[in-house]
Protein backbone atom coordinates (compact mmCIF):
# COMPACT_ATOMS: atom_id res chain seq x y z
CA UNK A 1 0.00 0.00 0.00
CA UNK A 2 1.52 3.03 -0.89
CA UNK A 3 0.46 6.94 -0.31
CA UNK A 4 1.49 9.79 -0.23
CA UNK A 5 0.37 12.31 2.54
CA UNK A 6 -0.19 15.54 1.48
CA UNK A 7 -2.27 18.56 2.93
CA UNK A 8 -5.38 17.18 2.23
CA UNK A 9 -4.89 13.47 4.77
CA UNK A 10 -7.34 12.80 7.03
CA UNK A 11 -6.56 11.31 10.26
CA UNK A 12 -8.62 10.29 12.90
CA UNK A 13 -7.76 10.22 16.73
CA UNK A 14 -10.05 8.11 18.65
CA UNK A 15 -10.04 9.40 21.87
CA UNK A 16 -9.19 13.04 23.25
CA UNK A 17 -7.38 12.01 26.26
CA UNK A 18 -4.18 12.75 27.22
CA UNK A 19 -2.22 11.14 24.13
CA UNK A 20 -4.98 11.49 21.41
CA UNK A 21 -4.97 15.46 22.33
CA UNK A 22 -1.05 15.71 22.14
CA UNK A 23 -0.62 13.12 18.90
CA UNK A 24 -3.75 14.71 17.64
CA UNK A 25 -1.89 18.31 18.11
CA UNK A 26 1.28 17.56 16.84
CA UNK A 27 0.27 16.26 13.27
CA UNK A 28 -1.89 19.39 12.92
CA UNK A 29 0.97 21.84 14.06
CA UNK A 30 3.52 20.05 12.22
CA UNK A 31 2.13 19.48 8.99
CA UNK A 32 -1.07 21.19 8.78
CA UNK A 33 -3.63 17.74 8.33
CA UNK A 34 -6.89 17.75 8.89
CA UNK A 35 -7.06 15.90 12.39
CA UNK A 36 -10.07 15.15 13.95
CA UNK A 37 -10.45 14.20 17.38
CA UNK A 38 -13.40 11.54 18.42
CA UNK A 39 -14.60 11.86 22.40
CA UNK A 40 -17.92 10.98 23.84
CA UNK A 41 -17.30 13.77 26.12
CA UNK A 42 -19.11 16.92 24.58
CA UNK A 43 -17.63 19.31 27.32
CA UNK A 44 -13.90 18.42 26.25
CA UNK A 45 -15.22 18.54 22.13
CA UNK A 46 -16.36 22.27 23.16
CA UNK A 47 -13.32 23.25 24.53
CA UNK A 48 -11.26 22.39 21.80
CA UNK A 49 -13.24 24.05 19.25
CA UNK A 50 -14.15 26.69 20.78
CA UNK A 51 -11.24 27.97 22.66
CA UNK A 52 -8.08 25.35 21.40
CA UNK A 53 -7.42 24.08 24.50
CA UNK A 54 -8.44 20.54 25.91
CA UNK A 55 -10.32 22.50 29.62
CA UNK A 56 -10.15 18.43 31.30
CA UNK A 57 -6.55 17.48 30.79
CA UNK A 58 -4.56 20.62 29.49
CA UNK A 59 -5.94 23.36 30.67
CA UNK A 60 -3.31 25.22 30.39
CA UNK A 61 -1.70 24.91 26.86
CA UNK A 62 -2.88 26.41 23.52
CA UNK A 63 -3.96 23.82 20.68
CA UNK A 64 -3.63 24.34 17.35
CA UNK A 65 -6.54 25.78 15.25
CA UNK A 66 -6.64 23.47 12.98
CA UNK A 67 -7.23 20.44 15.42
CA UNK A 68 -10.89 20.02 16.05
CA UNK A 69 -13.12 17.83 18.08
CA UNK A 70 -16.29 16.07 17.61
CA UNK A 71 -18.52 13.35 19.24
CA UNK A 72 -19.63 12.47 16.05
CA UNK A 73 -18.66 8.89 14.89
CA UNK A 74 -18.97 9.72 11.24
CA UNK A 75 -15.59 10.90 11.33
CA UNK A 76 -14.21 7.88 11.26
CA UNK A 77 -15.08 7.67 7.60
CA UNK A 78 -12.91 8.42 4.83
CA UNK A 79 -9.99 8.73 7.08
CA UNK A 80 -6.29 7.16 5.63
CA UNK A 81 -5.38 6.99 9.15
CA UNK A 82 -7.38 6.06 12.56
CA UNK A 83 -5.36 5.97 15.72
CA UNK A 84 -6.77 4.24 18.47
CA UNK A 85 -6.46 6.46 21.73
CA UNK A 86 -9.38 5.08 23.93
CA UNK A 87 -8.87 2.72 27.24
CA UNK A 88 -7.69 -0.49 26.50
CA UNK A 89 -10.81 -1.69 28.33
CA UNK A 90 -13.07 -0.58 25.46
CA UNK A 91 -11.18 -0.20 21.97
CA UNK A 92 -12.24 -3.77 20.88
CA UNK A 93 -15.93 -3.16 21.62
CA UNK A 94 -15.73 0.32 20.13
CA UNK A 95 -13.93 -0.79 16.86
CA UNK A 96 -17.00 -3.72 16.29
CA UNK A 97 -19.73 -0.99 17.20
CA UNK A 98 -17.97 1.33 14.39
CA UNK A 99 -16.48 -1.19 11.86
CA UNK A 100 -19.26 -0.03 9.37
CA UNK A 101 -18.05 3.33 9.21
CA UNK A 102 -14.69 2.86 8.18
CA UNK A 103 -13.50 1.98 5.16
CA UNK A 104 -11.30 -0.99 4.40
CA UNK A 105 -8.04 0.50 3.12
CA UNK A 106 -7.99 3.04 6.33
CA UNK A 107 -4.86 1.90 8.58
CA UNK A 108 -5.78 1.60 12.47
CA UNK A 109 -3.13 2.31 14.91
CA UNK A 110 -3.15 1.03 18.28
CA UNK A 111 -1.50 3.30 20.64
CA UNK A 112 -3.34 1.92 24.53
CA UNK A 113 -1.34 -0.54 26.39
CA UNK A 114 -3.15 -3.45 27.73
CA UNK A 115 -5.20 -6.60 26.87
CA UNK A 116 -8.38 -6.16 24.54
CA UNK A 117 -10.86 -9.30 25.90
CA UNK A 118 -9.76 -11.79 28.62
CA UNK A 119 -6.32 -12.53 27.99
CA UNK A 120 -5.77 -11.47 24.20
CA UNK A 121 -3.70 -8.52 22.98
CA UNK A 122 -5.65 -6.07 21.14
CA UNK A 123 -4.24 -6.19 17.93
CA UNK A 124 -5.45 -9.91 17.64
CA UNK A 125 -9.12 -9.03 18.64
CA UNK A 126 -9.17 -6.16 16.12
CA UNK A 127 -7.76 -8.46 13.21
CA UNK A 128 -10.96 -10.50 13.84
CA UNK A 129 -13.24 -8.57 13.45
CA UNK A 130 -12.23 -6.02 10.74
CA UNK A 131 -10.01 -6.27 7.56
CA UNK A 132 -8.43 -3.39 7.60
CA UNK A 133 -4.41 -3.49 8.72
CA UNK A 134 -4.13 -3.30 12.19
CA UNK A 135 -0.71 -1.44 13.60
CA UNK A 136 0.84 -0.43 16.87
CA UNK A 137 2.76 2.85 17.83
CA UNK A 138 4.38 2.43 21.12
CA UNK A 139 7.50 4.23 22.63
CA UNK A 140 8.89 6.09 25.55
CA UNK A 141 6.39 8.85 25.23
CA UNK A 142 4.96 11.30 27.94
CA UNK A 143 1.83 13.02 26.31
CA UNK A 144 2.67 16.23 28.11
CA UNK A 145 6.08 16.22 26.24
CA UNK A 146 4.64 15.15 23.15
CA UNK A 147 2.57 18.41 23.88
CA UNK A 148 5.15 20.76 24.46
CA UNK A 149 6.99 19.43 20.88
CA UNK A 150 10.05 17.38 22.79
CA UNK A 151 11.34 15.17 20.33
CA UNK A 152 9.67 12.05 20.54
CA UNK A 153 10.42 8.60 19.37
CA UNK A 154 8.16 6.09 18.64
CA UNK A 155 8.31 2.12 17.36
CA UNK A 156 5.62 1.55 14.42
CA UNK A 157 4.43 -2.13 14.21
CA UNK A 158 3.15 -3.98 11.05
CA UNK A 159 2.92 -6.75 9.67
CA UNK A 160 3.74 -4.72 6.45
CA UNK A 161 6.91 -2.99 5.94
CA UNK A 162 5.26 -0.78 3.23
CA UNK A 163 3.51 0.49 5.45
CA UNK A 164 6.42 2.56 7.35
CA UNK A 165 7.45 4.65 4.38
CA UNK A 166 3.78 5.67 4.79
CA UNK A 167 4.36 6.24 8.73
CA UNK A 168 7.43 8.15 8.32
CA UNK A 169 6.32 10.28 5.76
CA UNK A 170 3.07 11.42 8.02
CA UNK A 171 5.06 11.73 10.88
CA UNK A 172 8.09 13.92 8.78
CA UNK A 173 8.09 17.04 10.19
CA UNK A 174 6.69 16.42 13.71
CA UNK A 175 9.69 15.98 15.18
CA UNK A 176 8.15 12.57 16.02
CA UNK A 177 10.95 9.77 15.00
CA UNK A 178 10.13 6.32 14.23
CA UNK A 179 11.55 2.92 14.37
CA UNK A 180 9.89 -0.53 12.49
CA UNK A 181 9.55 -3.92 13.15
CA UNK A 182 6.88 -6.24 11.82
CA UNK A 183 6.49 -7.99 15.49
CA UNK A 184 3.33 -6.23 16.02
CA UNK A 185 2.33 -8.91 18.65
CA UNK A 186 5.79 -8.56 20.53
CA UNK A 187 5.03 -4.86 20.45
CA UNK A 188 1.81 -5.11 22.66
CA UNK A 189 3.21 -7.88 24.89
CA UNK A 190 5.99 -5.48 26.06
CA UNK A 191 3.89 -2.91 26.26
CA UNK A 192 2.10 -4.46 28.89
CA UNK A 193 5.45 -5.96 30.50
CA UNK A 194 6.99 -2.71 31.08
CA UNK A 195 4.64 -1.21 33.11
CA UNK A 196 4.13 -4.16 35.55
CA UNK A 197 8.27 -3.85 36.04
CA UNK A 198 7.59 -0.37 36.67
CA UNK A 199 5.36 -1.30 39.36
CA UNK A 200 7.94 -3.40 40.91
CA UNK A 201 10.73 -0.83 40.77
CA UNK A 202 8.73 1.74 42.26
CA UNK A 203 8.46 -0.90 45.23
CA UNK A 204 12.14 -1.04 45.70
CA UNK A 205 12.66 2.66 45.52
CA UNK A 206 9.84 3.46 48.43
CA UNK A 207 11.98 1.66 50.32
CA UNK A 208 15.57 2.30 49.70
CA UNK A 209 17.24 5.46 47.84
CA UNK A 210 20.05 3.35 46.48
CA UNK A 211 21.31 3.74 42.92
CA UNK A 212 23.09 0.55 43.49
CA UNK A 213 20.19 -1.74 44.19
CA UNK A 214 17.64 0.56 41.64
CA UNK A 215 19.77 -0.81 38.78
CA UNK A 216 20.79 -3.94 39.87
CA UNK A 217 16.32 -4.60 40.13
CA UNK A 218 16.13 -2.88 36.75
CA UNK A 219 18.50 -5.24 35.49
CA UNK A 220 17.27 -8.60 36.30
CA UNK A 221 13.68 -6.54 35.39
CA UNK A 222 14.62 -6.44 31.94
CA UNK A 223 16.54 -10.24 31.55
CA UNK A 224 13.33 -11.23 33.19
CA UNK A 225 10.88 -9.00 30.42
CA UNK A 226 12.99 -10.62 27.64
CA UNK A 227 12.43 -14.19 28.93
CA UNK A 228 8.73 -13.29 29.21
CA UNK A 229 8.36 -11.20 25.48
CA UNK A 230 10.00 -14.81 23.93
CA UNK A 231 8.13 -17.64 25.82
CA UNK A 232 4.30 -15.75 24.77
CA UNK A 233 5.70 -15.31 21.67
CA UNK A 234 7.60 -12.32 20.77
CA UNK A 235 10.85 -11.31 19.44
CA UNK A 236 14.11 -10.52 21.62
CA UNK A 237 15.05 -7.80 19.29
CA UNK A 238 11.36 -6.08 19.61
CA UNK A 239 13.24 -5.17 23.43
CA UNK A 240 16.08 -2.99 21.90
CA UNK A 241 13.63 -0.91 19.88
CA UNK A 242 11.65 2.66 21.55
CA UNK A 243 9.48 0.29 22.72
CA UNK A 244 11.23 -1.80 24.79
CA UNK A 245 14.18 -0.61 26.24
CA UNK A 246 13.29 3.28 26.09
CA UNK A 247 9.53 2.63 26.62
CA UNK A 248 10.65 0.49 30.07
CA UNK A 249 13.64 3.01 31.21
CA UNK A 250 11.04 5.53 30.66
CA UNK A 251 8.71 4.01 32.51
CA UNK A 252 10.14 2.20 35.79
CA UNK A 253 12.34 5.79 36.29
CA UNK A 254 10.59 8.44 36.17
CA UNK A 255 8.42 9.65 38.22
CA UNK A 256 5.88 11.05 35.83
CA UNK A 257 5.05 7.40 35.42
CA UNK A 258 1.80 6.25 36.96
CA UNK A 259 3.10 2.94 37.49
CA UNK A 260 5.98 3.87 38.76
CA UNK A 261 4.27 6.11 41.17
CA UNK A 262 1.70 3.11 41.45
CA UNK A 263 4.73 1.52 43.35
CA UNK A 264 5.77 4.10 45.32
CA UNK A 265 2.48 4.27 46.52
CA UNK A 266 2.00 0.57 47.60
CA UNK A 267 6.18 0.65 48.93
CA UNK A 268 4.94 3.69 50.86
CA UNK A 269 2.43 1.39 52.73
CA UNK A 270 -0.78 2.99 50.96
CA UNK A 271 -2.17 -0.75 50.00
CA UNK A 272 -4.00 -1.38 46.49
CA UNK A 273 -7.80 -1.42 48.59
CA UNK A 274 -6.86 2.08 49.40
CA UNK A 275 -5.82 3.51 45.94
CA UNK A 276 -8.57 3.94 43.95
CA UNK A 277 -6.99 4.42 40.48
CA UNK A 278 -7.99 2.26 37.18
CA UNK A 279 -4.22 2.20 37.26
CA UNK A 280 -4.04 -0.62 39.85
CA UNK A 281 -7.35 -2.42 37.71
CA UNK A 282 -5.02 -2.49 34.81
CA UNK A 283 -2.02 -3.90 36.30
CA UNK A 284 -3.76 -6.33 38.42
CA UNK A 285 -5.91 -7.88 35.58
CA UNK A 286 -2.29 -7.79 33.26
CA UNK A 287 -0.68 -9.01 36.14
CA UNK A 288 -2.83 -12.29 36.84
CA UNK A 289 -3.36 -12.52 32.62
CA UNK A 290 0.46 -13.47 32.91
CA UNK A 291 0.50 -15.39 35.83
CA UNK A 292 -2.27 -17.89 34.90
CA UNK A 293 -0.04 -17.76 31.67
CA UNK A 294 2.64 -18.87 32.89
CA UNK A 295 1.20 -21.51 35.20
CA UNK A 296 -0.93 -23.10 32.52
CA UNK A 297 2.12 -23.97 30.84
CA UNK A 298 4.47 -25.48 34.27
CA UNK A 299 6.69 -22.10 35.13
CA UNK A 300 6.90 -20.93 38.32
CA UNK A 301 8.66 -17.96 40.57
CA UNK A 302 12.17 -19.70 39.91
CA UNK A 303 11.43 -18.84 36.23
CA UNK A 304 9.71 -15.32 36.73
CA UNK A 305 10.71 -14.19 40.10
CA UNK A 306 10.11 -10.43 39.88
CA UNK A 307 6.04 -11.37 38.60
CA UNK A 308 4.99 -13.77 41.01
CA UNK A 309 6.35 -11.81 43.74
CA UNK A 310 4.34 -8.61 43.07
CA UNK A 311 1.31 -11.17 42.08
CA UNK A 312 1.31 -12.09 46.13
CA UNK A 313 1.70 -8.27 46.50
CA UNK A 314 -1.90 -7.87 44.85
CA UNK A 315 -3.84 -10.58 45.88
CA UNK A 316 -2.37 -11.91 49.09
CA UNK A 317 -2.12 -10.54 52.41
CA UNK A 318 1.86 -9.47 51.84
CA UNK A 319 3.69 -7.58 54.30
CA UNK A 320 5.22 -5.14 51.07
CA UNK A 321 8.29 -4.43 53.63
CA UNK A 322 10.17 -7.64 52.89
CA UNK A 323 9.22 -7.30 49.23
CA UNK A 324 12.80 -6.41 48.26
CA UNK A 325 14.33 -9.07 50.77
CA UNK A 326 12.26 -12.22 49.01
CA UNK A 327 13.30 -10.99 45.58
CA UNK A 328 17.05 -10.84 46.33
CA UNK A 329 16.41 -14.17 48.07
CA UNK A 330 15.04 -15.37 44.21
CA UNK A 331 17.37 -13.23 42.44
CA UNK A 332 20.86 -15.19 41.60
CA UNK A 333 23.52 -12.42 40.51
CA UNK A 334 25.40 -15.63 39.11
CA UNK A 335 22.78 -16.65 36.50
CA UNK A 336 23.80 -15.70 33.16
CA UNK A 337 21.43 -13.01 31.70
Amino acid sequence: MNRSFKHNGHICIAGAGMIGTALGNRLASGNGYKVRLFTVEPDVAETINGKHINQKYFPNMKLSRRLLATTDPHCLNGTDVIFLAVPSTVIVEFIASQKNEISHDTILINLAKGFGTADRIITDCLEEIIPNPVCSLKGPTFAREILSSAPTAFTFASRDKSLFPVMADLFGETGIYLDFTNDVHGVEIVSILKNIYAIALGIVDAHFNSPNLRFLVLTRAFAEMRKALVFLGGQEETLYHYCGYGDFSLTALNDLSRNRTLGLLIGKGFFIEDISDKVVLEGRIALNVFINKFSELGKSEQDFPILFELFKVFNLDYKVSNFVNNLLVRIDSRIEL
